[in-house]
């Protein structure tokens, strides 16, 4: 048959603390019946790929003692050892979302766009020995430079729209009261003037989207400076109070960086190893870590399954949106391959092998959904990675520990 149009979109999910993984793998092998932690993807099954028996071998300890949070962090996405170092030192490896910056993002304004939830300021040594550096990004542009992950909406939406500067610059510039989308109108006047009808219906839906964005990043800031804190707590401009509505924004806006070709290529960290957050708001009051060392508890299982489930369902309305955008004949979830996933497999044991990890979309590019694929125990996922780059056209035949790529995934 003709020969697919590549993927030209690639992002990577991590999600914090391993997972509940009874809960997460699909009972079938081969046809995909989603497992209770996969059920908020029901809605995209046809675009889901659950590949079971990934593992990160260069996460083990390899004579470096304990720090699994932290190399399973520093790994994901290069199968590179990290150095252990308390230092300034670090050194792990260049990452797959970095070379398919250097492929895909020669031709948009930012070549990639690297997001968290939790603050990753955190300095020193976090995790036995571990300089923090290591848990606070998933992204290394080479295999000395980590790259910070920033988790201000604001500051990501002036990132997409706005004129660029300083950080501080731009915190200057939200300070006055106007929206970002005043000052880029007259250009927009100009385009509008030369698209087709149905163009400038899509372009309008698209602005009001971005409007939308930028109101909810308003409010929450205009919440924050109402709300009153202690002298010595001030709040952030720009990250919303609930975990949900941060976690949709930075959603919302990878989708409209998508959309608007910004940028092919993201990172974004829903919560970093070792996290504490709660989420009283689904019923579990319990840290976040230390619900993940369940010891096999049956009620600890369940609370960690309901975190797990709880990501699930916010990172499906993402899915969601880039299913409802236009993309030439498509979607843009046709044109994009979602990498979503865990470096710790049984969080109670730190297991690096049985990684769980789905792939959504690809669909311009061939990739058929609705599969369960499983490979032997320890099969680099680094092949994934691999195989994943090849399929959105960027030429790399090795990365960290790989040793070719996923037979059935890349063969269809």
């Amino acid at each position: 048959g003709r020969a697919a149009a590549p993927v030209r979109r690639l992002g990577w999910v991590y999600s914090p603390n391993g997972m509940a993984m009874d809960a997460w793998t699909p009972a079938a092998m081969e046809s995909l019946e989603l497992s209770p932690i996969l059920s908020p993807l029901a809605a995209y099954r046809e675009q889901t790929v659950v590949v079971s028996g990934l593992a990160q071998g260069q996460a083990e300890a390899l004579g470096d003692g304990n720090g699994e949070h932290t190399r399973a962090t520093a790994t994901w996405l290069n199968g590179v050892h990290p150095r252990e170092t308390e230092g300034a030192d670090v050194r792990a490896g260049k990452t797959a979302d970095q070379i398919a910056a250097d492929h895909l993002g020669r031709t948009t304004p930012l070549s990639s766009l690297e997001l968290a939830i939790d603050q990753d300021f955190l300095v020193g040594s976090c995790d036995n020995g571990y300089s923090c550096v290591y848990m606070n990004t998933v992204a290394w542009r080479t295999a000395t430079t980590p790259l910070p992950m920033e988790n201000n909406p604001r500051v990501v939406f002036e990132r997409l729209f706005g004129d660029g500067g300083t950080r501080e610059e731009r915190l200057a510039e939200f300070r006055k009261d106007r929206s970002i989308l005043d000052s880029v109108t007259t250009d927009l006047a100009h385009l509008e003037r030369d698209l087709g009808k149905a163009d400038q219906r899509r372009l309008e839906q698209y602005l009001d989207a971005v409007r939308a964005v930028e109101r909810r990043i308003q409010l929450s800031e205009a919440q924050g400076a109402d709300a009153t804190l202690p002298d010595d707590l001030s709040r952030p401009a720009g990250i919303p109070d609930t975990y949900e509505e941060h976690m949709k924004l930075m959603f919302d806006l990878v989708a409209l960086a998508y959309q608007a070709d910004i940028t092919r290529v993201f990172t974004f960290m829903v919560g970093r190893e070792l996290g504490g957050r709660t989420y009283p708001q689904i019923g579990v009051p319990d840290p976040h870590h230390g619900i993940s060392h369940h010891r096999n508890d049956p009620e600890k299982l369940a609370k960690l399954a309901r975190i797990n489930t709880h990501h699930a369902e916010l990172f499906s309305d993402f899915i969601g949106s880039l299913q409802n955008a236009p993309d030439g004949d498509g979607t843009l979830l046709d044109s994009s391959i979602v990498l979503y996933g865990a470096g710790l497999g049984d969080s109670n044991d730190h297991l690096h092998y049985d990684l769980p990890i789905i792939t959504v979309g690809g669909k311009a590019a061939g990739m058929p959904g609705g599969r369960h694929l499983q490979y032997p125990k320890d099969t680099p996922m680094t092949n994934l990675l691999v195989s994943m780059l090849g399929k959105a056209g960027v030429p790399e035949d090795q990365l960290g520990d790989s040793t070719g790529q996923l037979v059935e995934l890349t063969d269809l």
